[in-house]
């Protein structure tokens, strides 16, 4: 494995963020190449862990000659967010200059496959260049795994409905409970990029073989030792399956027998009806009823009627829910991904 320092000028003098690239070399020009990156939401941990145990994994299969495909690593692929503490919290998925989320705004290419790369975005131009640089790794490769994690919740994955079924060997692989399948991209996040790269360069035509997701390890406080070896051995299986790594045995895992698999479109958005404590009655994982007590949230502790209730709009299997215990109003409180299409249509992002 090659490892390299890339410099990330900032905008004033003396300031810089260092990127760190790792590069594994494969034995055949022919096997899928492949790039994961991890914590472009900086204060997102769970895919850096991954990667502490995938990375020896796949020197090993380097150094023995069982690397086919080329790989490139960069477990921390947002320097700037990395720096970012107030008043000691990190605060790793907005940019503090500009208030957008590091997983926006990414420079799409455009009918002739080309990317305006430092004039697609009103980020910083550390920003621009950050997030160019990040698709300039990714290009040409036909896996492009990103990882994530959410506030609490379940393994799953958001996956390109044209990619499906086909990945459905990385959703169990990983033992995933559930993915989002999306068919068009609205807020300019990596993977949508990445997805617009891969679709232009091979002409929008056959894209089998490809894979382009991001992928949510669980909660942000997920972060263990058990987990994080289990996700690497996941992660080393599906490249094994794909041809990037040579593999014993060409069987892998089915998906479970509880996989969740919907569109984009039948996630409920719950948000939060009122401000003030939150006591929740249902966790990642759940399935529950139309009209089910998913929360409450204490507006006027001890005094009757001083808590809100929160139901679910439809039955569904709750996906996710909010860290912290303590909500605005409007704040998000769960993703309950429904049986049919969402009852309240949304447009764009799920979240900010």
């Amino acid at each position: 494995m090659k490892t390299k320092i890339e410099t990330i000028p900032g905008e004033t003098p003396g300031v810089s963020y260092e990127l760190i690239v790792h590069r594994l070399a494969g034995t055949d020009s022919e096997a899928p190449r492949v790039y994961i990156q991890s914590a472009l939401h900086a204060d997102e941990r769970p895919g850096v862990a991954a990667l502490h145990f995938l990375i020896p994994m796949l020197e090993s299969a380097e150094r023995e000659g069982r690397l086919r495909g080329s790989v490139t690593l960069v477990p921390h692929a947002n320097p700037i967010g990395a720096a970012q503490h107030l008043f000691g919290t990190h605060m790793g998925r907005f940019s503090g200059a500009t208030r957008i989320n590091f997983n926006r705004d990414f420079p799409v290419p455009d009918a002739d496959g080309n990317r305006a790369l430092d004039g697609a975005s009103s980020a910083t131009f550390a920003e621009r260049r950050l997030k160019s640089r990040l698709l300039e790794l990714a290009d040409d490769c036909p896996i492009v795994l990103d990882l994530h994690c959410d506030d609490e919740g379940v393994q799953y994955l958001y996956i390109p409905e044209m990619l499906w079924p086909e990945m459905s060997d990385l959703a169990a692989c990983l033992d995933a409970e559930a993915a989002l399948l999306w068919d068009k991209g609205s807020d300019r996040a990596f993977e949508e990029a990445a997805f617009e790269q891969m679709r232009a360069r091979a002409g929008n035509t056959d894209l089998s073989g490809h894979c382009v997701t991001t992928v949510e390890l669980r909660g942000q406080a997920d972060v263990y030792a058990g987990s994080a070896r289990k996700d690497a051995e996941g992660l080393f299986r599906f490249l094994e399956l794909r041809g990037v790594v040579t593999a014993e045995d060409p069987q892998g895992p089915a998906l479970r027998d509880d996989f969740v698999g919907k569109p984009i479109r039948h996630v409920d958005m719950i948000h939060a009806p009122a401000g003030g404590t939150i006591l929740y009655h249902a966790r990642p994982g759940d399935r529950v009823e139309a009209g089910a007590l998913v929360a409450e949230i204490i507006v006027d502790p001890g005094v009757a009627g001083g808590a809100v209730q929160v139901r679910a709009p439809q039955a569904g299997f709750v996906l996710t829910r909010r860290g912290r215990r303590f909500v605005r109003m409007g704040d998000d409180l769960f993703k309950i991904i429904g049986e049919n299409a969402s009852v309240e249509s949304h447009a764009g992002a799920l979240e900010d």
